[in-house]
């Protein structure tokens, strides 16, 4: 079993929130593959049991509010004896500007309080989805921006972003990371794609290793033989040696 939670706050207030992107992120995965229960309560949250790849999967929104996430979280992970490892947890990234994304397994909260409560629950070896959502580009800002909608402008890249992330959902839960990074890349920035395959094929050769120095093995591959005496005790004594002498 693997679980992938989205983070967000519950409740129409907050549905289209920026914090909530994670939220938005399972929706999708929700609605673009076939075979996921209807959303249903447990676990201090909503989730949905279904199949993503070979992988029998849990989405999970907490209902907890975003500061208490972990609750949530650890409640499901203990049930079903799931290892970390086998957590994605999907969340809004203000260090990221819009439209981008970053997968990152392990490390510390960067200040986001959902995953600092997911962290004091189990630890910090989870796998994490960053959505970049852009920095309001003052602190005092940041409050009032994350707990704000969604304009209108930024549908042109929420939507597609979502909808990438639903259709690569597989490779999340396979585990294959990198795959689905390059996936969203190809997908989303394939410029960027082009120049890194364009970079990749233009690598210079390894130099080919200096021969050994030839003049050397020639010179001894033409050093005369030594004498060997043909006749006296000292040849008698090579011949039996070599096999070379009478043998009566």
């Amino acid at each position: 079993m693997r679980l992938i939670v989205g983070l967000g706050n519950p409740g129409g207030k907050y549905a289209r929130n920026r914090h909530n992107i994670g939220f938005m992120a399972l929706d999708e995965i929700h609605r673009r593959n076939s075979g996921f229960q209807p959303w249903r309560a447990r676990f201090q949250g909503q989730v949905s049991e279904g199949r993503l790849g070979s992988e029998k999967v849990l989405l999970l929104k907490p209902s907890t509010y975003m500061n208490e996430s972990g609750r949530a979280v650890g409640e499901a992970m203990r049930f079903f004896k799931i290892e970390p490892e086998d957590i994605v947890v999907i969340y809004d990234e203000l260090d990221l500007p819009p439209a981008k994304f970053r997968m990152k397994k392990g490390g510390g909260h960067g200040g986001h309080n959902g995953l600092r409560s997911i962290s004091a629950h189990i630890g910090q070896e989870y796998r994490r989805l960053r959505l970049g959502i852009g920095h309001p580009g003052d602190k005092k800002l940041v409050s009032n921006y994350v707990l704000g909608d969604f304009s209108k402008a930024d549908q042109d890249w929420l939507n597609p972003l979502l909808a990438e992330v639903a259709d690569q959902a597989g490779l999340l839960a396979e585990a294959k990371d990198s795959q689905f990074a390059n996936k969203m890349t190809l997908a989303l920035e394939p410029e960027k794609a082009q120049r890194g395959n364009k970079a990749a094929s233009q690598k210079p050769e390894k130099a080919p290793k200096p021969k050994q120095q030839s003049h050397i093995r020639q010179a001894r591959q033409n050093k005369p033989a030594a004498k060997l005496p043909k006749s006296g005790p000292m040849a008698d004594m090579l011949k039996k040696l070599l096999g070379g002498g009478d043998n009566t």
